[in-house]
């Protein structure tokens, strides 16, 4: 999985499976961490989801996490700020190697 890490943010992708029969955050799919979601993809329901599910999974405050591209495209770029960059790298690597 491609992570960039900055001196006080993580950039990654994530590849979106929106109106999911069960959520989950976890796997990969081309180099992005996979994040099914049961919202669909109209007026920003599966973004704001995808950020809620990122959030919850990694621990995170939602507004410490944040869709820069991809906001209308299943492969989408996504900022953590204000973290541990080291721990939450753990973490994005760990979530990517579940099946």
């Amino acid at each position: 999985m491609d992570i960039v890490l900055n001196q006080d943010d993580i950039l990654f992708y994530v590849r979106v499976a929106p109106k999911a029969k069960k959520p989950a955050v976890g796997g990969k799919h081309d180099g992005a961490l996979k994040v099914a979601v049961s919202e669909p993809p109209d007026q920003g329901k599966a973004n704001a989801a995808v950020v809620r599910a990122v959030a919850k999974r990694l621990g995170l405050r939602r507004a410490d996490v944040e869709i820069v591209s991809g906001l209308t495209s299943r492969r989408k770029r996504v900022r953590l700020r204000n973290v541990n960059a080291a721990e939450v790298q753990t973490q994005l690597q760990q979530l990517a190697d579940d099946a």
